[in-house]
C-alpha cells in the first residue's frame, strides 16, 4: 500500500502579473506526495484557470481516486479514470517521481531523453509601454515573452523592442485579439522581428485562421489542450504550447509532443505558474521544444527547497532531491 498525501497551498507572486483578462497575485497549488517502500514521489498542479479549475476543484478530483492511488494505481490507469487538468498533472508527475526513486533510475533513464540546459524566456506582463520596456531592460536573458492584449499592443511591443534590440522576442496574446486585429498587426510585428505570436484569438473562435497565411508563425495555447485537439490546431497554427496542467501530466505531454512533431508542428513548453516542482517535469518536454517558457518559479516570491537553477536565461536540469 502507498501512503497518499494531498495538500493545498498559496504561493504569492513577487508582483502582480497581468495577462489578457486576468491578474495573478498568487498561485494556488495542489501538492501530491506518494510514499511507498521507503521511496517518496512528489508532484504539483496549478490547474487551468480559464477552464474553471481552482485549488478546491483540484483537491476534490484528487480525493476521488485516493483509494486507487493507495492500492497501487498506475500511470496508464490514471489517464483513464481522471480527466486532464491540474489534479491529474500533480498525481501523474508524482507517480513518475516515485517510479524513478523506487527503480533507482533518473527520469532521463526512464524516458530515454537526453538532458541539456535550455534557454527559457523571461516574461513581461501587461502594463504601460514604459513599464513594459523598463521590465524588459531588467531581464537577464536573450529571449523574452511579451504579454499583450487589445490595448495599445503595437505601442507596447515597439517599446519593448526599443528597450531590448538584442533579444529574441515572442508575443502571447492569451485570446485577446480579433481576427481583424491580427491581420493588421502581424505584418507590423514581422517588421519588428517578432518571432512568434501565441494564441491571438479566442479558444473556439479561431476558425478564421484556417486558410490564413500569417507573416509571423502562430502558436496554439488555449486552442490545443491535448492530443484530442492537435489535428484541428494543425490547420490553424504552426506551433503548439504544451503545458502539463493542460495535458494532465507528463505522460500525455510526451505523447502530445511526439504526435505534434510527426505532424510537422513546432513545439513550445509553457507553464501555468508554479514552483520548481512544476518546472522540473516541464524541463523534460523542453528537450523537444523550439521555445521554452519555464520561468513560472522565477515569478513567485519563494520557491521549493533544491530549486531549479536559472542563470542568464539558462535553466538547468533538476536535482533528484527536487524531482526525477
Amino acid at each position: 500500500m502507498r501512503d497518499v498525501s494531498f495538500s493545498l497551498s498559496s504561493w504569492p507572486t513577487k508582483a502582480p502579473f497581468s495577462i489578457t483578462g486576468h491578474t495573478f497575485t498568487e498561485a494556488f497549488i495542489l501538492t501530491v506526495i506518494l510514499k511507498q517502500d521507503g521511496a517518496i514521489g512528489r508532484g504539483e498542479g496549478t490547474g487551468v484557470y480559464y477552464l474553471g479549475e481552482t485549488g478546491d476543484t483540484m483537491l476534490a478530483q484528487a480525493e476521488t481516486i485516493r483509494h486507487d492511488l493507495a492500492a497501487g494505481l498506475t500511470r496508464d490507469h490514471l489517464q483513464k479514470i481522471l480527466p486532464a487538468g491540474g489534479a491529474r498533472n500533480a498525481i501523474d508527475c508524482a507517480l513518475w517521481d516515485l517510479e524513478a526513486k523506487q527503480s533507482d533510475q533518473t527520469i532521463w533513464e526512464l524516458t530515454g531523453i537526453k538532458p541539456s540546459g535550455v534557454i527559457t524566456v523571461n516574461t513581461v506582463g501587461i502594463g504601460t509601454p514604459e513599464e513594459m520596456a523598463q521590465t524588459a531592460t531588467l531581464l537577464d536573458t536573450p529571449r523574452i515573452k511579451v504579454k499583450l492584449d487589445g490595448e495599445r499592443p503595437l505601442d507596447c511591443i515597439r517599446a519593448v523592442r526599443a528597450a531590448r534590440p538584442d533579444a529574441e522576442i515572442v508575443v502571447d496574446v492569451n485570446q485577446g485579439w480579433t481576427f481583424e486585429q491580427l491581420k493588421a498587426l502581424a505584418p507590423k510585428f514581422k517588421a519588428l522581428d517578432i518571432e512568434m505570436i501565441e494564441q491571438p484569438l479566442a479558444r473556439g473562435g479561431d476558425a478564421d485562421l484556417e486558410g490564413y497565411s500569417s507573416p509571423v508563425p502562430l502558436c496554439a495555447d488555449e486552442s490545443c489542450l491535448d492530443r484530442s485537439e492537435v489535428e484541428q490546431a494543425s490547420r490553424r497554427y504552426q506551433m503548439i504550447n504544451i503545458k502539463l496542467d493542460k495535458t494532465g501530466g507528463l505522460t500525455e505531454a510526451m505523447a502530445l509532443a511526439h504526435k505534434a512533431k510527426v505532424m510537422g508542428l513546432g513545439l513550445m513548453v509553457g507553464n501555468m505558474l508554479g514552483t520548481s516542482l512544476a518546472m522540473a517535469p516541464g524541463f523534460v518536454i523542453a528537450q523537444m521544444c523550439r521555445y521554452v517558457d519555464l520561468d513560472g518559479a522565477v515569478l513567485l516570491s519563494k520557491d521549493r527547497e533544491n530549486p531549479m537553477r536559472y542563470a542568464g536565461g539558462v535553466v538547468s536540469s533538476p536535482m533528484r532531491n527536487l524531482w526525477g
